[in-house]
């Protein structure tokens, strides 16, 4: 017999990629399913993009890079890190990775047998295994409905431990698209200060935003040294197959977490990192235009929801998607099952996302608004059954 090491078998799958998986096969045998459940933008990538890793490939940039990221990519983010978020960040504080990647690494780099993480409740659904795979123990704070979806710095402080490692942000969030207030994130950080913490920042939705600020951790005073930011490409500039994204980070913290880039996945994609380029520095309308249509569709989908009894519904200030909660007697992994199998559409089941997310589904309006329309009223339909 195999044996498996426990630090995987601890682990489930991801309930995300499982039900993608899914709507695949359905597919595959010639059924019609509309997927709200899907975390990446449904535009292509701007033309500019992929013109630029079109010009790689031809100039015969495909061999390795730098473990870091190529010169100019570097240089790129740390200007808008500058500009955009006030992270007094330099070129040899930016690390190009899978944005993904990177939350893995600074896990694998900060973490150890016997420390605790504090992640968000609900979350994620990678950030959990991604601390057990370190060896360390989540610990989940809970920022459900009541709390608004964001982690409040009251119930953060109750969690904190000797043990306590690192806290984990993420402004906008997945899954119910909140966006932390600045008092809070300052609130946060001083936690984070008071006890000798690293804030670990996933800010992969900072651009597609319809209400309040991005507030990133690190551009806060005192904050920088002690703040890992990780962002991407993937869903600002709809470039999810591309694989790209970055980490910043003070100095002592970059150079262990570089250490596992180089024996891991070496360098991000060459012909990818000056696609990069071109979209950091390049025209932004394309992206401008598909925050608009996820506002409308936001709008709508919270509009479509709230037509149906027993669905009560936040309306998300970020990100595209909404996790409404269901007054039904079914545990939402039942539902959710009922809603494919009935209804033929794919959400995820809330609990996925952590305890707190117990009795909600996360649709994405990551879809056109006729599917949106059409989906939120195939669910109507399984619900009246009920």
């Amino acid at each position: 017999m195999v044996r498996f090491a426990k630090r995987v078998t601890s682990i489930e799958p991801s309930a995300t990629i499982r039900i993608g998986n899914l709507v695949t096969e359905m597919k595959g045998r010639g059924e019609t399913v509309l997927s709200l459940s899907v975390g990446e933008p449904d535009f292509p990538t701007p033309a500019h993009i992929v013109d630029a890793a079109k010009k790689a490939l031809d100039d015969g940039f495909t061999k390795y890079t730098p473990s870091t990221g190529i010169k100019e990519l570097r240089e790129a983010i740390a200007e808008k890190s500058v500009a955009e978020n006030r992270i007094p960040a330099k070129p040899e504080n930016v690390l190009v990775a899978p944005t993904k990647h990177t939350l893995f690494m600074a896990c694998m780099a900060l973490l150890e047998a016997g420390d605790e993480a504090i992640i968000p409740d609900p979350g994620w659904v990678s950030y959990a295994p991604m601390v057990q795979l370190a060896g360390a123990r989540p610990v989940p704070v809970r920022a459900a409905d009541e709390e608004g979806f964001v982690p409040g710095p009251e119930a953060v402080a109750e969690a904190i431990s000797p043990r306590t490692r690192l806290i984990m942000l993420n402004s906008p969030s997945n899954p119910a698209g909140s966006v932390y207030p600045r008092e809070t994130v300052r609130g946060l950080c001083d936690l984070a200060r008071d006890h000798d913490l690293v804030v670990v920042s996933d800010e992969i939705y900072e651009k597609i935003l319809y209400e309040g600020e991005h507030v990133s951790p690190a551009s806060l005073d005192g904050m920088f040294e002690r703040t890992v930011t990780a962002n991407g490409f993937s869903k600002t500039y709809s470039m999810t197959g591309w694989r790209l994204g970055w980490l910043v980070a003070p100095k002592p913290m970059f150079e262990q977490i570089a250490k596992v880039q180089e024996h891991t996945i070496t360098c991000a994609t060459a012909f990818a990192q000056k696609a990069g380029v071109a979209a950091l520095r390049g025209p932004q309308e394309p992206l401008e235009a598909m925050v608009r249509e996820f506002r409308a569709r936001r709008d709508l989908i919270v509009s479509e929801l709230g037509r149906i009894d027993r669905v009560s519904c936040f309306t998300p200030a970020g990100a595209f998607y909404v996790f409404p909660r269901f007054d039904v007697s079914l545990d939402d992994g039942v539902l959710g099952e009922r809603i494919l199998q009935e209804a033929k559409v794919a959400v995820t089941p809330g609990r996925a996302f952590g305890d707190a997310g117990a009795g909600h589904l996360r649709f994405s309006y990551a879809a056109s608004r006729e599917a949106i329309t059409e989906g939120v009223r195939r669910v109507g339909e399984v619900l009246a059954k009920l």
